[in-house]
Parts: C-alpha cells; sequence; structure tokens
C-alpha cells in the first residue's frame, strides 16, 4: 500500500511539473519561438521618448501696464500696492513710483523700489491715507501710475478689476460718517465659559458716543474664517446708540469657525469683522452699509488664543 501512494505522489509531481513548463514555455513564446533561443533577436532597449512641447512667447509689446491690488494683509497694514508690468526686453528699474487719483486728496508714493526684470512684474507698496476725497466720483480703474526711470517719467494707466480703491473709499467715508454719531471698537478681553477644548468666548463690541448727536443702529455682525457666531448664521444685536448718550456694549457669544491648523496660520482677517448698520449723523440723510472693525493687537491675540483652546491646540 505504501508502495502505491508513493508512485501515485511521484506521478502527481511529474503532471504539476509538466503544467508548470508549459505555462512558463507559453509566457515565453508568444510568436512560437523563444527570443533567448540561439540566433533569434533580442529584445530592444530603447525607449521611445516624447518631444517636448515648445511654448512660443508672444513679441514683448514694448509696454508698461499697472494694476492695483489688495491682499488680506496688505488690508490689515492699511495700504494696497500696484504691479507693474515691464513688457519689454531690458530691465527697467524705477527710481520713483507715485499713483494718482482723484479719490485721494494726495498723490500716494511707491515704496520697496526695486528692479523689474524684462518680461516681468513687481509689486510697490501704497500707504492708503486716513481721509480719502469723499466728495470726489470717478470710474473704477482710473488712477494712474508715473514711472519714473532712467532720466524719464511714464505715466501708465492702473487697471483695477477688483474696485480696491473704489471699495476703500467707500467704507472709509462710512466709517468717518459712523464715527460723527459714536466710535465703535472691541474689547481686548475674550471671557470664556470654560477654559480648554469646547470653551464658548465672548466678544464686546462698544460704542462710545461723540457728544454731537445724531444715531446708529447696528443690524449685524458677521464672523471671519477664524471665529463665528455661536448657534447662528450671525449676530444680530440690533444694538442702538445715540450720539449724545452713555456708552453702550453688547455681548456676542462666539466659537471657532475652524479647527485646522492652516486657518491659524492665515489669520490677518480672523479678527477683523463685518459690522452693518443705519447712520443718522448729526446733519444729513441716513445713510446704510458696513464696515470693517478690527480688533487692536491685544485683543486680537487674546481671540486667537482662545479659537486656539477651544479647538484643542
Amino acid at each position: 500500500m505504501i508502495g502505491r501512494g508513493r508512485t501515485r505522489l511521484r506521478a502527481t509531481y511529474a503532471a504539476v511539473l509538466a503544467s508548470i513548463v508549459l505555462v512558463a514555455g507559453g509566457c515565453s513564446d508568444e510568436g512560437g519561438a523563444d527570443p533567448r533561443s540561439e540566433g533569434a533577436p533580442s529584445p530592444s532597449t530603447s525607449v521611445r521618448t516624447l518631444e517636448p512641447l515648445r511654448v512660443t512667447k508672444p513679441p514683448a509689446t514694448g509696454d508698461l501696464f499697472a494694476e492695483v491690488k489688495q491682499s488680506s494683509r496688505d488690508a490689515a497694514l492699511g495700504r494696497i500696492q500696484v504691479w507693474v508690468t515691464n513688457d519689454r526686453e531690458k530691465p527697467l528699474l524705477p527710481t520713483r513710483v507715485t499713483y494718482f487719483d482723484d479719490r485721494f486728496l494726495a498723490p500716494l508714493p511707491g515704496d520697496r523700489l526695486r528692479v523689474i526684470p524684462a518680461r516681468s512684474f513687481r509689486g510697490y507698496t501704497l500707504t492708503l491715507p486716513k481721509r480719502p476725497d469723499c466728495a470726489a466720483r470717478a470710474e473704477s480703474g482710473s488712477g494712474t501710475v508715473l514711472v519714473e526711470h532712467d532720466g524719464k517719467a511714464e505715466r501708465v494707466p492702473v487697471g483695477d478689476e477688483a474696485d480696491v480703491v473704489q471699495r476703500f473709499q467707500d467704507s472709509t467715508c462710512f466709517a468717518l460718517t459712523v464715527a460723527e454719531v459714536a466710535t465703535l471698537s472691541w474689547s481686548d478681553d475674550v471671557p470664556v465659559d470654560k477654559p480648554g477644548e469646547g470653551g464658548i468666548g465672548t466678544l464686546i463690541l462698544q460704542a462710545e458716543p461723540s457728544g454731537r448727536g445724531g444715531s446708529l443702529t447696528i443690524t449685524q455682525v458677521s464672523g471671519t474664517p477664524l471665529l463665528s457666531s455661536y448657534q447662528t448664521p450671525v449676530w444680530t444685536p440690533d444694538l442702538e446708540v445715540s450720539g449724545d448718550g452713555d456708552p453702550v456694549s453688547v455681548d456676542l457669544p462666539v466659537h471657532p469657525a475652524r479647527c485646522d491648523e492652516h486657518v491659524f496660520m492665515e489669520a490677518a482677517g480672523g479678527t477683523a469683522f463685518r459690522v452693518k448698520m443705519t447712520v443718522q449723523p448729526p446733519s444729513g440723510q441716513p445713510v446704510s452699509g458696513e464696515l470693517i472693525l478690527r480688533m487692536a493687537p491685544e485683543g486680537a491675540a487674546h481671540a486667537i488664543q482662545f479659537a486656539r483652546d477651544s479647538c484643542g491646540y
């Protein structure tokens, strides 16, 4: 019996071995001949490469172009930038860059002067004035920039696709109207219901009357990418302020809008809130609008720290 079992086992091994040989032979001989056999051509080792696409630039126009831009950091620092494109074959070194616009009471000098390489562009910072010309009405993109270089001066129209200057004029002039009635600010204190993760904070919006009369009503406060209203999409304080009355304030419950690390890395606009209101100035007609009300550095630091604690960082 043992001998018969061994015989059957050997027969099984032989059948398996034969099937392996047949499979190997099939894999190596698609066309009926083994390419590794003597006299057969060896397979090619060359790899076909694709030709790189050739990108051709249009010829230089020989002109200068300019555009106004503003990042969230620029807005926080009270500035804008004028970007000058040098579409020429040689670099250009400005000795002076000056922005002109009827909506400003004086020209704005550019800062951080440096070379603009050929076929490239550079941005020059412009510090915004505290008071624009609120009576001036200009079309979007009506500004110009005077670029002085190599002993000559070139005046270039400035594009403003995002209406940066117009939005600055509108918001600043509205803020000046609000200031006729009261000064709005955020408290530096950000009290919390409990320390640590999951805590709910309180932002305190304050109004100090001017003493000159008039009134205003704060109807809505919008959150930021970092801080938002607790349990409601926006705050609706409906806070009334009399220009010759007593100081008033309102508590706004707040929690972190997001808890990813990215939002803390870009928190320049995280403590700047949009406040909508209707203002009746001491003289003139009522006007509605919104302004960006930023927290002072100390208060902003407290608010950001609250958000980090509440997120569990």
